[in-house]
């Protein structure tokens, strides 16, 4: 048997830079590249593979670990699930600032790869920098907490436990219904340790993406169930995106007549002015797709997880006869809200329904009421795309996604966000008109990812514009891969929405008959001791320009053209503070979301609050 000398890093290396997938007969390179900050415990080990390896990978220096984790989220997901990069950090703080990241790839769904460096396996120094020593039990590191937040993991003792572990995370990381985040964790000195690994171990391997097939039975099931249906409705989710669905989704829906909602990582799947597409469902839902899932006698979950959101809570669906029907590659998904669940790929499932129900002649019995509904709604956005700001220092947050959404951006343009009032405004008003131009992550709403997961959706498409919709809470969080973008020459367009702090909570937290209380960017008042002074004034324009990019102060509409004209000149990263009015955010169109108000409290506002969530209880599901 050919073997070859390498060390631990050098063979995961050549490993991943030879591995795969194959889909629908296409063959991609499953690996794109490897994102990295070097501490002591991966610069000599992983740090000197990548400097001196037989490989292809390209690299990217970054300058956080969570930021690196959301640009190798934001890739990954731009491509659909078909490519993926690898992020390594340090051992301890190092390590410890991926957990975030490989939490919001987990709950997305999407692939990424960690490889944060570990304690010495040998225990030979100890403790070692940057150790956690726990008494109790010395085997647990800091990276035992990516267990929780992992769909795999795994620490790499022995050079030669390498190959099985490397299996198993191309395992997760290739599976269509249980992939996420991968951690495979490496002690400081396992790295640079040699084996002789097999040759066959470091050969090109091709990962076939197989798509499961709708079984017959559960076929004739579904097709009964919705033929018996007059007002059906479709939730498109996102895994018609990522098996490439569009196409099927949108015939279904139109041959059938049935009407579709959008979520969060499904909206983009089909363009905005399809006459089924009743946009966003649920709490950040439209009052088109929230008015028929109210009276919907059957809801057709279509690769959906069937959050909270998407569901109001269970509170959407309250005809009394309404039934659930899931199509889906994952179980656990398949089976929420005593759901009839169809275990299968969304292209191949809704082709062969939509067969039998030919076969029957099904149509669904709506009457006028998607048209009514669909127009009722574009009038509401065209209105919220025209609002007049009362005042000439700052604009309207609706009028701002007005602008960007009918003026200023080309129709294969991308728009990322992640977390606030942005996302919920995004899926009531964003009019998709492209392929794959619609980039939020909902799914574990995590603050800072905007700026930082653009990155990766530029490198996904170097060729599209791409737009960063981010509220000055979020951009504070965490945009430290601004600095990346100008060291790579990646152009980013940054529309930061300066609004004095958290307004999406501070929204909430009034609408509970709370007082507005730490939500906003106020100085500490003298006379309150509290958070109720002035608010803080900053200039993030300049901000921008301090890194090396483009700053432009906007405060009227005529300042936003005039500075998105400018911006299209330029090479480099460009940032729009936008000083928008506070709580200028839509509103809430027939859905709700189940919150834990106080019960008892010394506003009767609050808990008129609270007994008004005990009614509305009344009517969600609770199974």
């Amino acid at each position: 048997m050919k073997t070859k000398k390498m060390t631990v890093a050098q063979a995961l290396l050549q490993f991943l830079d030879h591995q795969y997938i194959n889909v629908d007969g296409e063959e991609i390179k499953f690996v794109e590249g490897i994102l990295g900050i070097f501490g002591h415990g991966n610069v000599v080990g992983l740090g000197e593979a990548l400097e001196s390896g037989d490989h292809k990978l390209r690299f990217l220096q970054g300058k956080n670990e969570q930021g690196l984790g959301h640009i190798a989220m934001g890739f990954a997901k731009q491509r659909n699930r078909k490519q993926i990069m690898a992020v390594t950090s340090s051992i301890g703080p190092g390590a410890l600032n991926l957990i975030t990241a490989a939490g919001t790839a987990t709950s997305n769904r999407i692939p990424v790869l960690f490889l944060p460096s570990d304690t010495y396996a040998s225990r030979q120094p100890d403790p070692v920098l940057q150790q956690i020593e726990q008494p109790h039990d010395y085997n647990i590191t800091a990276n035992d907490a990516f267990k929780p937040v992992c769909k795999y993991w795994d620490r790499i003792s022995r050079p030669e436990q390498l190959m099985t572990a490397a299996m198993n995370a191309m395992r997760v990381l290739t599976d269509p219904a249980e992939t996420g985040a991968v951690a495979l964790c490496l002690p400081q000195d396992v790295q640079g340790e040699t084996y002789d690994y097999p040759a066959e171990f470091l050969e090109k391997r091709v990962h076939h993406i197989q798509r499961r097939d709708i079984e017959p039975s559960a076929l004739l099931r579904a097709a009964e169930l919705i033929a018996g249906s007059k007002r059906p409705l479709l939730l498109c989710g996102g895994g018609v995106k990522y098996s490439g669905a569009g196409k099927e989704f949108l015939e279904f829906a139109e041959v059938f007549r049935i009407p579709f909602g959008e979520t969060q990582a499904g909206k983009g799947a089909v363009t905005w002015d399809s006459p089924m597409n009743l946009g966003g469902i649920g709490t950040t839902g439209t009052s088109a797709a929230n008015r028929i899932a109210l009276e919907a006698d059957l809801v057709i979950g279509v690769g959906t997880r069937l959050n909270d959101f998407h569901t109001s809570s269970k509170w959407q669906y309250q005809n009394p006869d309404v039934k659930l029907l899931t199509i889906n590659v994952n179980t656990m998904d398949a089976y929420k809200m005593n759901a009839m669940p169809i275990l299968a790929d969304a292209k191949l499932a809704l082709n062969a329904i939509s067969s039998e129900l030919k076969k029957l002649g099904y149509r669904s019995g709506y009457q006028g009421e998607i048209e009514q509904e669909r127009a009722d709604w574009d009038a509401e956005v065209d209105r919220l795309y025209q609002l007049e700001s009362p005042t000439p220092e700052a604009l309207i947050q609706t009028r701002i996604l007005g602008e960007l959404n009918e003026k200023l951006t080309a129709k294969d343009a991308i728009i990322v966000t992640a977390s606030g009032s942005l996302p919920s405004d995004a899926q009531r008003v964003w009019r998709c008109r492209g392929e794959n131009v619609y980039h939020i992550e909902y799914g574990f709403s995590c603050m800072g990812y905007e700026v930082n997961a653009a990155i990766g959706v530029k490198l996904a498409e170097p060729d599209r514009d791409v737009y960063v919709l981010v509220g000055d809470g979020s951009f504070n969080m965490l945009h430290s891969e601004f600095l990346t973008s100008l060291q790579e020459g990646i152009k980013l367009n940054i529309v930061l929405l300066d609004n004095h702090g958290f307004q999406c909570i501070h929204n909430l937290q009034k609408s509970q008959g709370i007082p507005s209380f730490g939500n906003e960017y106020r100085k500490r008042e003298e006379v309150t001791g509290r958070l109720t002074g002035d608010y803080l004034s900053v200039d993030y324009s300049l901000l921008a320009q301090a890194y090396g990019g483009k700053g432009y102060s906007v405060r009227t509409v005529e300042e936003l053209h005039e500075a998105f004209g400018k911006a299209k000149q330029e090479n480099c990263t460009c940032l729009f503070d936008i000083k928008t009015i506070p709580g200028t955010m839509t509103g809430n169109y027939d859905g709700w979301w189940r919150v834990g108000t106080a019960q008892a409290s010394a506003h009767k506002e609050v808990e008129a609050a609270a007994a008004q969530i005990k009614e509305e209880l009344k009517k969600a599901r609770q199974y």
